[in-house]
């Protein structure tokens, strides 16, 4: 009769490979779990591959040994007597132990059958791991709930009893943690007050869970008080109850101190009303005054200048020279007087100026403006340089004003100059969108110290015997470009010449 071989595996049908011993092939050795076979008095007589791997040790060194001699010292210790008096009574125990050597948590399960003892061991590292993951988890959570300094509690959504509370809410109430958790949830609000909540804070069927929300509303400390608190509820889970957190803020002082910033910020709109309505008035008032006064100034001075020039057109021949000498004094002192009351006008209206913006070309403007100098002074000798146009957008007449005094005061500064030129060019600025309007000129310069003095009111670096004027015409200028969102500046090299910047955002004019 020819030797049996190996059996053939039950779900292939196929023979096992040869080099395998039959206990490879036996329902001990296809486990996946560590297998161990005891006989009656708790001896090992079988062992798969993966105990022997779980144990560390070969069945040829466990072969015949109590199971306790083959787990760690430690272990055994711990185990081994809880083990026996359980298998004694119930034939079944099962234990998980953490083997220190190789870091691995072990379960060990003992049944007792007809053919003796089986033990069972499962590697169950990555379970316990997660496991502690867990529980630290939920020491770290009970540690936040415990020592929050909100008011937090929680309590059953079927039967609203408090389930925990920490302690920030029993000190809000006035109680201890252990009577907290004895209350119902409605022995926490006012009459009435927490119906709307429970309601909507009640069970639903599955699919229709309440979203964490706020809710303002009162409640009242077992002293008797009320207060308004402002609660954030939400659905957990605590120890398998169904339940709803609860922080609780106080908000009542902060309700008092709105309620009164309210008031404050009502009187505040009031006052401001009144202010503005007052500011409108003065400004009314000052504007009316100011055409008054520039209109009498002008009729005063229009007549002084008429007597002045009757003077010296009829009585040349009674007068002498320094007669004639101080009726031309008095000609030219009522036309400065009158260019100041026009500045001093053009300077206070600057800011009630409409400000409609269009795309304007300097360059008509600057010619212009030229000419009126020239006529007034035919013997200047003055090259103008720019280019063909000088497109920007602005107000056309806050811009006429700006160029005006701009090249006015290069015509005046370059009065003492042989050869005197003014240049007028767009340049672009620092930002995309904006353009520097630049004026130069080769005349008397200033001192780089005191720039930005030249763009104050009545602030002039130079005698007005040498250069006369008002000291209003950069003012001018400072308030044209701040209207149009821009900003001026000066630059000097000595008595080399001097360039005045003004910058103009340049925004999109509106569709004619």
């Amino acid at each position: 009769m020819p030797e049996r071989g190996p059996p053939e595996n039950e779900l292939t049908g196929k023979a096992p490979p040869a080099e395998l011993t039959m206990l490879d092939w036996s329902p001990l050795g296809l486990a996946n779990d560590g297998m161990v076979r005891l006989d009656g008095s708790g001896r090992i007589t079988d062992a798969n591959a993966r105990a022997l791997e779980l144990l560390q040790c070969t069945l040829e060194a466990v072969s015949g040994r109590d199971i306790w001699d083959a787990v760690p010292e430690e272990i055994a210790e711990q185990h081994e007597s809880a083990t026996i008096k359980a298998m004694q009574t119930s034939g079944r125990h099962a234990f998980v132990a953490h083997q220190r050597f190789e870091g691995r948590w072990i379960e060990y399960t003992f049944r007792r059958d007809a053919s003796g003892q089986a033990v069972s061991l499962s590697d169950v590292s990555s379970t316990q791991r997660l496991q502690h993951l867990l529980e630290d988890s939920e020491r770290y959570n009970q540690l936040l709930f415990d020592a929050n300094p909100t008011a937090m509690w929680m309590f059953d959504r079927r039967s609203l009893r408090i389930l925990a509370a920490n302690q920030a809410a029993a000190s809000f109430y006035g109680i201890s943690r252990r009577e907290f958790v004895t209350l119902r949830m409605d022995a926490l609000f006012d009459d009435g007050e927490g119906a709307a909540l429970m309601s909507d804070l009640a069970p639903r069927e599955a699919g229709r869970e309440v979203r964490f929300e706020l809710r303002l509303c009162k409640q009242r400390k077992l002293d008797g008080g009320l207060v308004l608190v402002e609660l954030a509820c939400g659905h957990v889970m605590w120890n398998e109850h169904q339940a709803v957190l609860v922080s609780l803020a106080d908000v009542t002082q902060r309700h008092l101190g709105d309620s009164a910033l309210r008031r404050v910020n009502a009187e505040l709109g009031l006052a401001l009303a009144q202010r503005q309505t007052e500011l409108v008035t003065a400004r009314r008032d000052l504007d009316a005054f100011t055409h008054a006064v520039s209109s009498d100034l002008r009729d005063s001075l229009h007549v002084a200048n008429g007597f002045a020039t009757t003077l010296a057109e009829k009585y040349a021949s009674v007068l002498d020279g320094q007669g004639m000498h101080y009726v031309s004094r008095i000609q030219a002192s009522t036309r400065q007087l009158a260019r100041l009351v026009d500045d001093l006008r053009t300077l206070a209206q600057l800011s009630q100026l409409s400000g409609d913006l269009e795309t304007v070309d300097l360059v008509p403007l600057c010619r212009s403006q030229i000419a009126d100098l020239t006529k007034r002074d035919p013997d200047r000798v003055l090259a103008l340089e720019m280019t063909a146009t000088l497109p920007v957008v602005g107000d056309r007449r806050l811009l006429g004003m700006a160029l005006a005094c701009m090249l006015e005061n290069a015509w005046k500064f370059t009065s003492k100059k042989t050869e005197a030129w003014i240049k007028v060019a767009l340049l672009p600025g620092k930002l995309p969108d904006a353009l520097v309007l630049v004026v130069s000129d080769n005349g008397a310069g200033f001192d780089a110290a005191y720039g930005e003095k030249l763009f104050s009111a009545f602030q002039r670096l130079h005698s007005s015997a040498d250069f006369p004027g008002n000291g209003l015409g950069l003012a001018i200028v400072k308030g044209v470009a701040a209207r149009h969102g821009g900003e001026v500046w000066a630059e000097s090299a000595g008595q080399s010449g001097a360039s005045f910047f003004m910058t103009l955002p340049q925004g999109a004019p509106p569709a004619p």
